[in-house]
């Protein structure tokens, strides 16, 4: 019987190698062949390329864009964190809650809402216009426009994961601190922030990862970055194109790196007490604590969507607008986001076992290779997938659904794996050992015992997949079948023509859905 069982695990690992390896090599195709084609370029004519004023330029700007990103979504996500986890805040609850909600919008559509409140044919342009004759507004494109839509809409990763380091430290050294004299904002400054640099990081990295991949809202600001850059390079030069994206790469590789430093090498575990933390009053700063929460929430949420309702009324009552318009895009996006986060699930489970359930070093470098897709921006996938699709499959895959589901899974397949991971380390091997034992197959076992146990993480990763590959623009942009139109694809054309009006309701449909979405996601995460 002990035989049998372990020729039957020797059996299981070689299936799931059979169905892993394939997917790990096509999973790390865009890279590899970003490679071969950049390497097509004369080494005088890349380093010229590269070396020239306008790319140069294109480095300077993307920097500066993630340096002011990450560093004002860290003077509002850790304020904000320590508030609502450390002080007498009124409603703090709902503050942690309603502070984390502009995750659900894209980039592209607070970028939108901000155009459309103060672009050249915005609501403010029309208001001033109406009342002083004003006809021209300050230009919002550029920088400053690029920076705040950014911002808004990436500060909840710093303060999520900050909040989750406030919650998770021993309060016994900070209540020390206060018990000695020391104020509480001097507490914050010398013991509690140093005890959350890992979380802080985390937060950061993700922020910066998150600005140096995004393409809407720098596109739509026409801010020239990495993102943009190589977008209008595609028609121009693919190898310069392929050149620009791997020193894209190079740069998020160098991101991830620098987060591993600023941890740095301290030991920051703590003895886990379970006692109840002291909440600082705020007493004559409550007003203050309130009017900061309710700034972030207004300009955050609140103004977004209030200038997404304006259009919305402003096209559909007062224009007449069609409303059924849009039923065809958002059809189309659930569909497209549904098969998505199926191919994702799919392609999760034998990865999961295979790392979880055999630990050699081997299959845990099969793994974490799919992993490295995240770290490629939307548009660098979409480079790749264009090559080839373009010279060797123009007629049978290029712009067909088939290759932007693919293109889906290479970029947000470890959204999938994360959950579903977690959820399959909960589960006993014991458990199977005895179906097995009982005389069931390892079919049986699985579709009886393990996937049930696991579920909730595995349909918390597909939502997740769901949610992001609703936004996801560049990859629908450049991938998408002709006259395949999404609510992405419906909101970059309606801006692009400033036809905002008629951004207006996708954009409000898209941020439910994400919504929704959202609520999967955290359902799967309190089961587990």
């Amino acid at each position: 019987m002990r035989v049998s069982y372990r020729k039957n695990l020797v059996s299981t690992e070689k299936l799931l190698l059979a169905v892993s390896i394939p997917l790990a090599v096509l999973l790390l195709f865009p890279l590899g062949y970003l490679v071969i084609r950049a390497s097509e370029v004369d080494s005088q004519a890349a380093a010229n390329y590269l070396l020239r004023g306008s790319t140069l330029r294109i480095i300077g700007r993307s920097l500066l864009l993630v340096f002011s990103v990450s560093l004002t979504a860290c003077l509002i996500g850790i304020p904000a964190a320590w508030l609502t986890t450390r002080t007498t805040l009124k409603g703090r609850d709902w503050w942690a809650v309603v502070l984390t909600l502009p995750l659900v919008i894209p980039s592209y559509v607070g970028a939108f809402a901000l155009i459309g409140a103060f672009g050249p044919r915005g609501i403010f342009q029309g208001w001033l216009e109406t009342l002083f004759g004003i006809e021209r507004l300050p230009s919002i494109y550029g920088f400053w426009g690029a920076w705040f839509s950014v911002t808004l809409f990436s500060y909840p990763y710093v303060f999520l994961s900050v909040r989750a380091g406030l919650r998770g430290i021993d309060p016994a050294l900070e209540e020390a601190s206060r018990t000695l004299g020391k104020s509480a904002l001097e507490t914050l400054w010398r013991i509690t922030l140093p005890q959350l640099r890992p979380f802080i990081s985390a937060g950061v990295l993700l922020v910066a990862l998150y600005t140096l991949s995004d393409f809407g809202a720098v596109a739509m600001m026409q801010y020239n970055v990495f993102t943009r850059a190589i977008y209008l390079q595609l028609g121009v030069n693919l190898n310069f194109a392929a050149l620009l994206s791997l020193v894209l790469v190079v740069f998020t590789v160098l991101l991830m790196l620098f987060s591993i430093w600023m941890e740095g090498r301290g030991q920051y575990y703590t003895e886990h007490v379970h006692r109840k933390i002291r909440l600082i009053p705020l007493g004559h700063w409550q007003v203050a604590a309130q009017l900061y929460c309710i700034f972030i929430f207004g300009i955050a949420l609140v103004g977004p969507m209030s200038v997404i309702a304006y259009w919305l009324y402003n096209g559909y009552v007062v224009q007449g607008e069609e409303l059924h318009n849009i039923l065809r895009p958002l059809q189309s996006s659930i569909r497209v986001a549904a098969l998505a986060a199926g191919a994702c699930g799919i392609s999760a489970i034998p990865l999961v076992f295979l790392q979880v359930r055999y630990p050699r070093f081997f299959n845990q470098w099969i793994t974490r290779s799919a992993y490295l897709g995240y770290a490629l921006p939307g548009v660098v996938v979409a480079l790749a997938l264009v090559f080839v699709g373009a010279r060797y499959f123009s007629t049978t895959l290029y712009q067909t659904l088939p290759m932007l589901i693919f293109a889906y899974v290479i970029r947000f397949l470890p959204q999938a794996l994360g959950p579903t991971r977690a959820s399959l380390m909960q589960v006993s091997p014991q458990i199977e050992e005895c179906g097995l034992t009982l005389g069931k197959s390892r079919r049986k076992v699985f579709w009886g015992i393990t996937l049930p146990l696991m579920r909730p993480g595995w349909v918390a990763g597909m939502a997740l997949v769901f949610l992001t590959t609703l936004k996801e623009l560049p990859l629908t942009l450049l991938l998408a079948p002709i006259g395949y139109d999404t609510l992405a694809v419906r909101i970059w054309s309606a801006t692009a023509e400033s036809f905002y009006a008629r951004a207006a309701a996708p954009a409000l449909v898209m941020v439910i859905i994400s919504a929704l979405s959202l609520v999967f996601v955290l359902d799967g995460d309190d089961r587990r």
